[in-house]
């Protein structure tokens, strides 16, 4: 158990104001960490060690009136500014040259010369000095540094590992010059943007101070010579158009000379998965014979094209004017019939062979991508999430062994003619079996090699794609398990330890999973040209965990290795393909903690600490006796006046790997923040103390801002986007920023459940700190009945991209349940998925 030791070093700063009479912090993390003494070895590290000076406060109103209105530097003055503010340098006679502080980049914002205040621990002062001679133009400051191709990284320089200390003497060379010093005190990150209020409105809402442009929508066209998007159903050639029901979404830098380039921010290809249909929205009146068939091929062939991948060149045209370019030669459609190769060890293995594919190698296609991940290599994760239900399979049980039927009912893949009916489509019009590989039936007259019974096996992995090579096929990596993929998120590397991948099993009761490398990282990889052989390297051969949450606060990481996972009563694994492929069995047999829906995983980059959204789950998945540490709450939260027993809000659980190493197999866990309607909940539900400025429910999405700059250092600002069912009578769906502590922040709690009829159970559990105004907020709110999916900003922080999912999906073709991203700009039309940039009018940092 000592492998459990923490590393000290992670700065978070004090504890936040609180007007509740809470124990301080220190107290806290010192008590609890007395608890697990002896689970931990010892804890040889004072608590303490773990904060910075600075105290966190919520901003007053004359605060965030003042974070509305851009610091301005003077010769002679003293500016006041925080990490990630926009700060201008005011006009004078001669050139500003940077004198002392972390070193920062000169940028250009509305024809005046000014920096972004980088990130701190504890208040720090940058001064610049007016010289003699002609203005500087933006970037020629004498301490800017620059990456290799002249790229800079986003105004975050400082020179003692960007946690903004001092830089050197020249900040008192600076001040014996008296009245021609200008000083900037930057301060430590705060959540500056008054909070968007719970609303109805058909549009994005964002805080004042920030703006929205619509970018990429379903049906735009990004291949040359595609036809505009009509958005009356009659569009076609999905092939070469923006999908539907866009989900996860990631920006790769792309340099001016074509090539990736991780830190440039006024290019880059947007990365975006299309998981579902508005299907009633594509076609003229609706679809035809959708649930029973036949389907025509030309509907069908819509609805298939409009799921998969995008990959959509970006363009800032200047000051954060983004366009998205048609015809770009990076421009690509992935959608469920472009070609693919199968790695790793379930690779040619019988799991996979099928009349398309008798090698068992091949294969055609991705579907239902939900979350995502992305490769310190620079290659793109997308996760197929509810790939079971796509299937026809009825009636074959004769056909089949007691082991197929098993693995069959253990993923959902049963009865009935499969979403959309797709292999019904008359074999007159399907020469390429695009149709007929839907139908998993198995026929008691022919071989594997003869029919598709094997098709839902060549499903629900991983896929990794080369963002930067349109002639790239992607690869589905086995050796991560075969499950309903909610995301893939890599650890924070460090060369000579192994990768970690982190999985979330997005269904209630499932589980959540980590897969580590045979391969220890090694930093020269991490720019190899040969993209998908690095992640042959580390994605193809390693072990998969899954885990078990214990009572005490610890968690165990279980290997799904053959000959180490028991039998099944009713299973007997053959080996390792068999298990992978199964892993949800697997998994059962090895008795992980089921979890409340698993969601996306996004990792700390400060602290390495990994954080999972557990969507919802309901009472008859978690009754009242059925709650667990990890899962703690039962109760009611009513949605228009009726009963919602189970745990409708969900919550976001962390863990810290023992030792800090990914490849631990033993880890400590406590849940971050529980998701409440504020208005109604009780203590025993409400146990993060939200308010109305962060109440939430039914977290999905989660992300944290990247390490390039002021938003992901120090303490890395996090992403949380909402897909909810149960507080949407009073709100459309939100994301929030969050300035997260760490894992022991908070304490043990013993709770009291509530369910129907009045009985109660208590449940101990371990809770995160309190949130405040001060560390969660509600920054955006989108439009009618859309889900909030898909976050990332461009590597200076500057411009967010955030995707709306779905809006108007209760609507029909002639009753719009949403006339959004018509509605943004006050027209109508049929509702579209679509991405939209976020970016501060006054240029800084988005969030802070």
């Amino acid at each position: 158990m000592g492998d459990l030791s923490f590393k000290a070093g992670y700065s978070d700063g004090d504890v936040d104001t609180n007007s509740s009479p809470a124990t301080h912090l220190n107290e806290i993390i010192s008590n609890r960490f007395s608890r697990r003494q002896t689970l931990m070895g010892g804890m040889t590290a004072s608590a303490a060690a773990f904060f910075g000076t600075s105290m966190l406060a919520a901003c007053s109103d004359e605060e965030l009136a003042s974070a509305l209105t851009t610091p301005t530097a003077q010769a002679g003055a003293t500016t006041a500014a925080t990490s990630g503010q926009m700060v201008l340098l005011a006009a004078g006679e001669g050139s500003w040259v940077q004198s002392g502080g972390p070193e920062v980049e000169l940028i250009e914002h509305n024809g005046a010369l000014g920096f972004i205040a980088p990130a701190v621990s504890s208040a720090t002062p940058v001064e610049f000095t007016l010289t003699s001679g002609g203005a500087l133009s933006a970037g020629a400051s004498s301490l800017i540094t620059t990456t290799g191709d002249g790229n800079r990284s986003g105004g975050d320089n400082s020179r003692n590992g960007g946690d903004g200390q001092n830089g050197g003497d020249n900040g008192q060379a600076a001040a014996n010059r008296g009245d021609r010093v200008a000083r900037v005190d930057v301060g430590p990150a705060k959540l500056t943007f008054a909070a968007v209020a719970k609303n109805f409105d058909d549009v994005v809402t964002v805080p004042a101070g920030y703006s929205v442009k619509v970018m990429t929508r379903l049906g735009d066209p990004i291949l040359g010579g595609v036809s505009e998007y009509a958005n009356d159903g009659t569009d076609t050639n999905f092939a070469g158009r923006i999908g539907d029901h866009g989900d996860a979404l990631y920006y790769y830098g792309l340099g001016p000379n074509n090539r990736r380039n991780d830190n440039f921010s006024k290019r880059g290809l947007l990365v975006q998965n299309h998981e579902n249909l508005n299907v009633q929205y594509l076609h003229p009146n609706g679809p035809t014979n959708v649930d029973t068939g036949p389907r025509p091929a030309a509907e069908a062939i819509k609805e298939i094209e409009a799921h998969g991948v995008s990959v959509t060149e970006y363009r800032d045209t200047g000051d954060r004017k983004w366009e998205w370019v048609q015809g770009s030669p990076f421009n690509r459609r992935i959608t469920p019939n472009t070609p693919v190769v199968f790695n790793g060890p379930v690779a040619g293995s019988d799991f996979l062979k099928t009349v398309f594919s008798p090698d068992g190698r091949t294969g055609r296609g991705t579907i239902n991508n939900c979350a995502n991940g992305h490769t310190s290599w620079g290659t793109n994760l997308t996760c197929e999430e509810n790939w079971a239900f796509y299937f026809r399979r009825s009636g074959d049980d004769a056909a089949r062994t007691a082991r197929e039927l098993r693995g069959l009912n253990r993923y959902g893949v049963r009865g009935g003619v499969g979403n959309y009916a797709w292999s019904t489509v008359p074999s007159s019009e399907d020469p390429n079996q695009v149709f007929r590989r839907w139908d998993a039936r198995a026929d008691a007259s022919r071989t594997a090699l003869q029919d598709y019974r094997n098709e839902p096996n060549q499903f629900g992995w991983v896929v990794e794609i080369d963002p930067y090579d349109p002639s790239a096929t992607p690869r589905k990596r086995t050796a991560l398990g075969r499950m309903g993929h909610e995301g893939a998120w890599l650890g924070v590397l460090r060369n000579g330890k192994k990768v970690a991948v982190y999985m979330g099993d997005d269904a209630r009761r499932e589980y959540f999973y980590k897969f580590v490398s045979d391969a220890a990282w090694s930093e020269r990889d991490g720019n190899r040209p040969d993209r998908l052989a690095v992640g042959d390297k580390y994605l193809d051969s390693g072990t998969l965990y899954v885990a078990r949450f214990n009572p005490d606060g610890s968690g165990d990481w279980m290997p799904l290795v053959h000959g180490s996972v028991p039998n099944l009563p009713d299973y007997e694994f053959a080996d390792q393909a068999d298990i992978l492929v199964h892993a949800r069995l697997a998994a059962d047999a090895v008795g992980a903690t089921p979890m409340d829906r698993p969601e996306w995983t996004a990792t700390n980059p400060r602290t390495g600490e990994v954080y999972l959204t557990l969507t919802n789950n309901n009472a008859s998945n978690r009754p009242l006796d059925g709650t667990d540490a990890a899962n703690p709450r039962h109760y009611s939260d009513p949605r228009n006046g009726s009963p919602n027993f189970g745990n409708p809000n969900g919550h976001i659980i962390r863990i810290r790997e023992g030792g800090d190493d990914p490849s631990a197999t033993r880890f400590l866990w406590d849940i971050y923040l529980f998701g409440a309607d504020s208005a109604d909940a009780s203590g025993d539900v409400n146990l993060s103390g939200l308010g109305d400025e962060n109440d939430f429910s039914s977290p999905d999405g989660l992300w944290f801002s990247r390490p390039q700059n002021p938003a992901g250092r120090v303490r890395p600002l996090a992403w949380i986007q909402t897909d909810d069912g149960a507080f949407t009578d009073r709100t459309n769906n939100q994301m929030l920023a969050g300035l997260p502590g760490f894992v022991g922040d908070g304490g043990a709690r013993t709770i009291t459940n509530v369910g129907s009829g009045g009985a109660m159970a208590t449940q101990s559990t371990f809770v995160g700190n309190q949130a405040t105004p001060a560390t969660l907020k509600r920054f955006l709110t989108g439009p009618d009945q859309c889900e909030i999916t898909g976050v990332d900003t461009t590597p200076d922080g500057r411009t967010l991209f955030v995707g709306i999912q779905h809006p108007g999906e209760d609507g029909t073709p002639s009753d719009f349940g949403s006339n959004w991203p018509a509605s943004q700009s006050g027209g109508t039309g049929r509702p579209r998925s679509a991405v939209v940039a976020i970016t501060r009018d006054d240029g800084g940092v988005v969030g802070l």
